[in-house]
């Protein structure tokens, strides 16, 4: 059945260790380790691979974690491209990547204690791997590809289930320490693999039909290039150079646990900084938060206060509203009321026309029957009807007066209404604006205090940032100091070493000052030429008698050690150029060109006349001058012998009158020294300049 494995959550524990581990590998002056184990990881984190690139990381350390793969997803391997040490142990790794020879500069491997079934076949190409560590795993063979790891030193492969070692891996010439369950092994056979390691690489070199040979005759660069010369003119052997190197790698882990610890401490001091901080944070979040629901309160309260007088003026139009309304309906009725009285009238009137006209012919029929004249008849209608007319007439003014009343009390009524509505309106208006007003001042409280709020946090930001670089300060201040005082120390030691030197010398000087004083200084010269190492001597007795008598002549009698150290002759001069002259140590360029023209002239010589050869093995006697007699103390030639004088290298006008010291090389006049700090044939620092003066 397939195994899934879900995804574990790291806890805050793992997770601020992982944040403080990735802070520390990022600031200024941090080493080249990037210590990110015991933090939960199902993954290696993109942010790490960004670290070791940008960087320029050389140790990965992310054992004891839970990691099933080495390289996710939108990664590249290239970016461990300066990674020399990667301790994978204690993990879920049940396979490496293909691409694992990309790491060209790894050195050491430790993949212990995972679930490996296999390793890649890229792994020849790790050419630098000295170290690799597969143990505990699930490992059934070995690549072939190992015998190409030119410099693998140790190997173990305990606790895995392999019987069977690689051919190929005879090849492995400096290869020391191979660790393997030796009861479980079927080729080589077990009681080869219970003889060591050399047993084991002797057999393989058999059956591959190879010449054994023992690591100790190999060279290996180690981890860091600074100690190469040294261990490969070491004598001691490789046991003890790898030992060296083991104590070496023992006192740095141990400087970096101690490291760790300090870094620890401060992790756990700013820690309470950072959490007195929150705490204080948090207050103030409290404390604001509270302010903001009390405004909140508030402004609702008023908000409901507002409401509520609202409502109550809402009760209040509308209640006279239907007053009004009221009164408006009731004057309706008294205007109908009345039109209905004038309509009345004027149907009384009709009545009233009826009845003059019935009285008028009751009239008639009266005058007729009463025989009354006709012009007391027309008086009387006349008088009648002037009566009935002016009745009409009053009455028609009347109802136009009442008609009038009533349009004007409508229009008064009408216009009171309207003002009303106005005045209404104007306040509603007003409320609305106060309300308006109101929200925008809780509002702008409310703006008001996240801006104090926003300032307050990043107050506390700033104050971290300030915590923050007062620790980097601090850190700097204490290396700062460290290194001031380790320079105080050396110094203070050169400046002990340089009184006791001017005692010896000043001694000297005081027993000599009944001799010349001023061929002391070539005398000194001449006993440091008279104590060469044997070795010099000999090698320098062994060059070609052309050679020395031609750096003679070009006043290079100075680089005669270099040219006997490096066992140059005139055929080995021939075939090199100036760039190599250089590299061997002579400086000068026009002197460079001026021995290769004469070393070309002379073979040309020797080969039209061929007795000018020098013959094989040629003896040449040595350059310092011989024993003065015994009766004579001092080793530099007697003050009567003419000194040759030399011309300064500098201007190569004037005669060189200067001593360097502590070289002792003469080579400048006084006015070319002034602007020198450094010899101009052995480039060391001039420390002291004395003048020569040759007496009469």
């Amino acid at each position: 059945m397939p195994l899934f494995f879900r995804k574990r959550k790291p806890s805050e524990e793992a997770r601020k260790r992982l944040e403080y581990q990735m802070c520390l590998a990022k600031e200024a002056g941090a080493d080249d380790i990037l210590d990110i184990s015991k933090c939960e990881l199902s993954e290696i984190p993109f942010g790490a691979f960004a670290t070791c690139k940008v960087l320029q990381k050389k140790v990965l350390i992310v054992h004891t974690n839970h990691l099933t793969s080495l390289l996710p997803k939108s990664c590249s391997l290239l970016s461990l491209a300066t990674i020399k040490v990667l301790d994978l142990h204690d993990n879920q790794l049940t396979a490496l990547p293909d691409d694992l020879g990309q790491l060209t500069a790894l050195q050491v491997l430790n993949v212990e204690k995972n679930q490996l079934m296999q390793l890649p076949r890229s792994i020849g190409n790790l050419t630098q791997l000295q170290t690799l560590n597969v143990k505990d795993n699930k490992l059934k063979e070995l690549p072939d590809t190992l015998g190409e790891l030119r410099s693998l030193r140790t190997l173990n492969i305990s606790g895995n289930e392999i019987q069977r070692l690689p051919q190929m891996l005879a090849h492995v010439r400096t290869l020391e320490m191979l660790s393997l369950d030796a009861s479980a092994m079927v080729y080589p056979p077990q009681e080869v693999c219970g003889a060591g390691t050399a047993a084991i690489l002797q057999f393989l070199c058999k059956e591959s039909g190879l010449e054994y040979y023992p690591p100790s005759q190999y060279l290996l660069p180690v981890l860091e290039q600074d100690g190469t010369e040294n261990s490969r003119d070491s004598p001691d052997g490789p046991m003890d150079r790898f030992s060296r190197e083991e104590l070496e790698w023992q006192n740095r882990f141990s400087d970096y646990e101690k490291r760790k610890e300090e870094k620890m401490l401060e992790k756990l001091e700013f820690e309470r900084r950072l959490e007195l901080g929150q705490r204080e944070h948090a207050q103030l979040l409290q404390q604001s938060s509270s302010q903001k629901d009390e405004i909140l309160q508030t402004v609702k309260e008023e908000r409901s206060r507002l409401e509520q007088g609202l409502s109550e003026r809402q009760r209040h139009l509308d209640a006279e509203r239907q007053r009004l309304q009221e009164q408006l309906k009731q004057t309706e009725q008294n205007i109908s009321s009345r039109i209905q009285k004038l309509l009345r009238d004027n149907q009384r009137q009709k009545k009233s026309s009826e009845i003059l006209k019935s009285l008028e012919n009751e009239r008639i029929r009266m005058e007729q029957l009463m025989s009354i004249t006709q012009e007391e008849t027309e008086n009387l209608r006349r008088r009648e009807v002037a009566s009935a007319m002016q009745q009409m007439l009053t009455e028609s003014c009347k109802n136009r007066l009442i008609q009038m009343a009533y349009e004007s009390q409508r229009q008064n009524l009408v216009q009171q209404a309207c003002y009303s509505m106005a005045e209404m309106d104007e306040r509603f208006q007003q409320i609305l604006s106060w309300q308006q007003m109101d929200q925008n001042k809780a509002i702008s409280q409310i703006l008001q205090e996240s801006a104090m709020q926003k300032a307050a946090f990043e107050a506390l930001q700033v104050k971290k940032d300030l915590m923050h670089r007062q620790i980097r300060s601090q850190e700097m201040i204490s290396e700062q100091r460290w290194a001031l005082s380790s320079l105080l120390q050396q110094l203070l030691k050169e400046k002990q070493q340089r009184e006791e030197e001017l005692r010896e010398i000043l001694m000297e000087l005081e027993a000599k000052s009944e001799t010349r004083q001023e061929n002391y200084w070539l005398i000194q010269y001449q006993r440091l030429l008279n104590q060469k190492p044997l070795s010099l001597k000999l090698q320098e007795e062994g060059m070609e008698r052309q050679l020395v008598t031609l750096l003679e002549e070009l006043s290079a009698e100075h680089y005669l050690p270099i040219f006997a150290h490096h066992r140059l002759s005139l055929d080995l001069l021939s075939q090199m150029s100036p760039g190599d002259l250089a590299k061997v140590g002579v400086s000068e360029a026009g002197l460079q060109h001026e021995i290769l023209r004469r070393v070309q002239e002379l073979l040309d010589a020797a080969r039209i006349q061929p007795e000018l050869k020098p013959p094989t093995g040629a003896v040449v006697t040595p350059m310092a001058p011989q024993e003065p007699p015994e009766s004579v103390r001092p080793s530099a030639p007697p003050a009567e012998l003419e000194v040759q004088a030399s011309e300064c290298v500098v201007c190569l006008e004037r005669e060189a009158q200067m001593i360097f010291l502590n070289c002792g090389h003469v080579c400048c006049c006084q006015q070319c020294c002034q602007p020198l700090h450094t010899c101009p044939l052995c480039r060391q620092d001039i420390a002291q300049r004395l003048r020569i003066y040759h007496s009469s």
